[in-house]
């Protein structure tokens, strides 16, 4: 058995060392040399023992919350034990009809907080799905199956076209051999995998003899060495960066909880006063007083906003649905309004994903292809006039990629779909726009032999009867392609300069060459050595979306910045920014190696000025957000690979793609695009920004109806009389502590949520993002709300004064005629604070402008929601079952009137407050 102590490979106990072994800059024997292995691989007793020490090749995952926790987390926090010590004293004074009503609300609250958290933290467990379940592995030279997680640093693994890649592996063998890496490095393309040894700083885009965890082969054969295992893995550092990576709250969440914490320490101080001045005062009994307090608890907490602003955003993400963008997290609506810089990647959201052949160069002449994508439609241009003839030579290029390439172009529902290299799609694609039809040219100029793609000789060749002759086609890298070919040092020189010129502009450059090949029926590397007939170069790029050019306008509009983050190579990454009109002249991409050697200091003013990222790993897209963040933006990231997870749970709000996205990816992300388009997430900034106005409106609605339920109250403390009942001192109070919760939970949501369906404000998207730390009140709505609670309070308590000594006649009073009063004159208190919130609700359509600004019916559903509140307070009131819950009495029809009138008042106070701050504004 060899000796153990020197083994040097990463495993499940230990994270990738910084100072570790640099796998993909050693040569493979020195690889094998280190980890003590050899290309017959271990023995079994080697395997175990390795085994043992370093552990299973799986993924680490620490614990998440359990249920009783989240649904702790809820009641945790100071509004909710107010209102539980409000529900227990309301028990512990023989109130269990009150008490109850309390602990429902503290139960309601809970309960929709909770199924707000619950889906949250399942992205490492998408992370672990990545891992194969099995590998093939030499031991003793033997191939064998063994499950994924029995391999150690040092096992030989096999690989073939369709495998997983179960650990990182150092390459030592391959043939014709491509892994798609997209999840992990951003690359648009499948990789061509070497044995060669690469720089140690390479990229991990560029460690082309290394085959990652987690990635994919979808072309030839290869044998590894195993270097790391899971924790030890590139995909282990990404599970590491999940388990360390919190989500951040929202603007709005934070600004509420600040609200909230005022809401409590007031209400604190008040019951104190109020229970201090009722006892020592008024002379009331210490019972009474604590009653008026819990009243007074209820009425000043908002029972009913957690409900308003999850049924705001829910209706937002209906919304936002519609186009295109499914939200898993319901405060990333309103995170969306507020989003100041939008890091997207570049493949497939910000370009199609769909490489595209744009220029044809051959014999000095340039021709230009319209059209992106698949779809076979476009014209050819040749110095701007449309070429209706296609040239003989132009023809022959385009023939010989046809038949020297294997993809296939099909229907596929209302689009275009391939099958096989997308680089070689792109060619037929190409064909098919000059009107070569590739399944006709297929047929008819038959395929006698092939010498396939490798990744070490860099070309393709095909013989086929081409117009009664056996001719030789040659399609690969131009530097391969042009060395094979007859050339003088002037044609030489010609094709390397517009080679030069098509790769600084991002594309990938394609050489074609022929000759003919007598009657031979095989060809050979050596029958493709020299004498070829250069054809041209096809020219391509995976292009920009043309919708993702108009929203990147359109959030420039909106003040908003737009940053494209990709681990393509620089220069590809550079031509789609100035396309897409995110670099300028004299700007470059910054790539990733850049801002390895940055304090956080020097990358938050790098991360401010550079709008082009290329080459990025993993940790740079967190160190960019975090660095934007740390300058007050609100950042929201796009991503699809395992690679992009961990920036993707930082983000203010994380975007995946519903297409092309990983699990892992859409797991950690608060919203997916189920079109990957980039213009989806302007759309849905959009609506974000519809959600937080509306909110907004809610809230400006909401809060009012506290501060005059608080106000009323302490008025009835502090200025009522105590009435004698049967010898024995009363307090007057205008609401017990259920009638209040009605109005919180019944009358504010049931008038609040047509707020939710408002329009869009027509300056929505010319106005710059809202700072975060912007207040969620401005001084003009905190004024709104002191005016209305006042003329509520106002109103409140002159209806139950009215009512009750109506009722109650002259003194002394017996129990029965007090309580019969008492009923009569807090149902009216109510209705008329009821219908204060139905004529308020009309004008907070409109904060700033008339009501009649948003059209009288433009929101039916505010007519809806009114109609539904007097149905409502109509069993509120009438309902033997919901008086006995609620101490309500009937109402006669003055009553109603009374209370209608009382309630109208706010209508022109408000829609005079309006138009005076109109005319000072000018």
């Amino acid at each position: 058995m060899r000796k153990q102590s020197g083994l040097t490979g990463t495993s499940n106990n230990s994270a990738p060392r910084p100072d570790g072994p640099s796998w993909h800059a050693l040569p493979e024997q020195d690889a094998l040399t280190r980890l003590q292995s050899g290309p017959t691989g271990l023995t079994a007793a080697e395997a175990t023992e390795r085994l043992r020490r370093v552990g299973p090749n799986i993924l680490s995952r620490t614990g998440s919350d359990g249920p009783l926790l989240l649904l702790w987390r809820q009641i945790n926090n100071p509004i909710g034990w107010l209102l539980i010590a409000a529900g227990a004293l309301a028990l512990a004074l023989g109130k269990p009809t009150d008490a109850m009503v309390v602990f429902g609300a503290v139960g309601i609250n809970a309960f929709i907080g909770f199924i707000q958290e619950y889906r949250a933290g399942k992205a490492i467990e998408a992370l672990s799905a990545m891992i194969p379940e099995a590998a093939t592995a030499l031991r003793e030279g033997q191939p064998v199956a063994v499950p994924a997680e029995d391999l150690v640093p040092g096992d030989i693994v096999t690989l073939q076209s369709g495998d997983k890649v179960p650990a990182d592996l150092r390459l030592i063998r391959v043939k014709n051999f491509l892994a798609e890496e997209a999840a992990l490095t951003g690359e648009s393309l499948p990789v061509a995998k070497h044995t060669d040894p690469v720089a140690p700083d390479a990229p991990l885009g560029d460690r082309a003899c290394m085959a990652y965890s987690g990635t994919l082969v979808v072309q030839g054969t290869a044998t590894g060495v195993v270097v790391a295992t899971a924790n030890g893995t590139e995909l282990g550092r990404i599970n590491a960066l999940l388990n360390q990576t919190g989500q951040l709250e929202t603007p709005l969440t934070r600004q509420l909880a600040t609200v909230s914490s005022g809401i409590t320490v007031a209400v604190v101080v008040v019951v104190t006063v109020l229970i201090v001045f009722g006892i020592w005062i008024k002379d009331a009994p210490t019972g009474e007083a604590l009653m008026v307090a819990v009243s007074l608890a209820v009425a000043a907490i908002p029972e009913g906003l957690p409900a308003v602003i999850t049924i705001c955003m829910a209706i937002g993400v209906r919304r936002m649905a519609d186009r295109h963008a499914v939200v898993r997290h319901l405060p990333a609506v309103e995170t969306l309004g507020s989003t100041s810089v939008i890091c997207s990647d570049k493949t497939g959201t910000l370009t199609r994903n769909e490489m595209t052949v744009q220029v044809a160069w051959l014999e000095g002449r340039e021709y230009r292809f319209s059209g992106v994508g698949y779809a076979p439609v476009g014209d050819i241009e040749h110095d701007g006039i449309r070429q209706a003839d296609i040239p003989p030579s132009l023809a022959d290029l385009l023939t010989c990629a046809v038949l020297c390439s294997d993809a296939a172009l099909h229907p596929a529902g209302d689009g275009w779909a391939i099958t096989g290299d997308p680089t070689e799609a792109a060619l037929v694609v190409a064909g098919r726009k000059a009107g070569l039809d590739d399944h006709e040219l297929r047929t008819r100029h038959g395929r006698l032999d092939v010498i396939p793609f490798e990744s070490d000789t860099k070309f393709m060749a095909t013989l086929n009867r081409l117009d009664g002759a056996h001719r030789i086609l040659l399609k690969g890298a131009p530097e391969i392609v042009v060395e094979r070919c007859a050339l003088d040092e002037a044609q030489r020189r010609l094709i390397h300069a517009a080679m030069d010129t098509y790769a600084r502009q991002g594309m990938r450059v394609i050489a074609l060459a022929g000759k003919d090949a007598g009657r031979t029926e095989q060809i050979s590397p050596a029958d493709v050595a020299g004498g070829l007939a250069f054809a041209g170069l096809l020219c391509m790029i995976d292009p920009p979306r043309t919708e993702a050019m108009d929203a990147i306008r359109a959030c420039h509009g909106a003040g908003i910045t737009v940053k494209m983050i990709t681990g393509d190579h620089p220069v590809t990454a550079e031509a789609i920014g100035r396309q897409l009109g995110l670099l300028q002249d004299g700007q470059n991409a910054v790539e990733g190696r850049r801002l390895d050697g940055l304090t956080d200091a020097q990358l938050q003013e790098v991360a401010q000025a550079t709008n082009v990222y290329a080459r990025v790993a993993p940790e740079h897209k967190i160190r960019l957000v975090k660095a934007l963040q740390s300058r007050g933006y609100v950042v929201a990231m796009t991503g699809d690979g395992v690679n992009d997870a961990p920036a993707l749970k930082r983000a203010d709000i994380g975007v995946a793609m519903g297409i092309t996205g990983t699990a892992v990816s859409k797991e950690a992300a608060k919203m997916v695009l189920m079109d990957d388009n980039f213009a989806s997430i302007a759309a849905a900034v959009e609506e974000g920004r519809r959600v937080y106005d509306n909110l907004i409106r809610s809230l400006a609605f909401v809060l009012p109806t506290n501060l005059g339920l608080a106000c009323t109250l302490s008025l009835s403390m502090f200025f009522f009389p105590t009435i004698r009942v049967d010898g024995v001192n009363e307090l007057l109070t205008a609401m017990s502590p259920s009638q209040t919760l009605w109005i919180n939970l019944v009358a504010s949501v049931a008038l609040s949520i047509p707020l939710a369906f408002e329009v869009l404000e027509p300056n929505a998207m010319r106005r710059a993002p809202r700072s975060p730390d912007e207040p969620v009140f401005s001084r003009f709505i905190v004024a709104r709300l002191i005016i209305v609670a006042a003329l509520m309070a106002a109103g409140g308590c002159g209806l139950f004064l009215w009512e009750y000594f109506r009722i109650a006649g002259p003194e002394p009073l017996t129990s029965a005629r007090h309580a019969l009063a008492l009923a009569e004159a807090q149902t009216i208190c109510v209705t008329g604070i009821t219908f204060s919130q139905i004529f308020y609700l009309l004008n907070c359509r409109s904060l700033h402008d008339s009501l009649f600004s948003q059209g009288v019916f433009s929101n039916p559903s505010i007519f809806i929601g009114i109609g539904i509140l007097l149905l409502l307070q109509a069993c509120f009131i009438y309902l033997p079952q919901l008086q006995a819950v609620f101490g309500t009495a009937p109402l006669d029809g003055s009553s109603w009137l009374y209370a209608m009138l009382a309630g109208a008042a706010v209508l022109p106070a408000i829609s005079l407050d309006k138009w005076f701050r109109r005319r000072r504004r000018g």
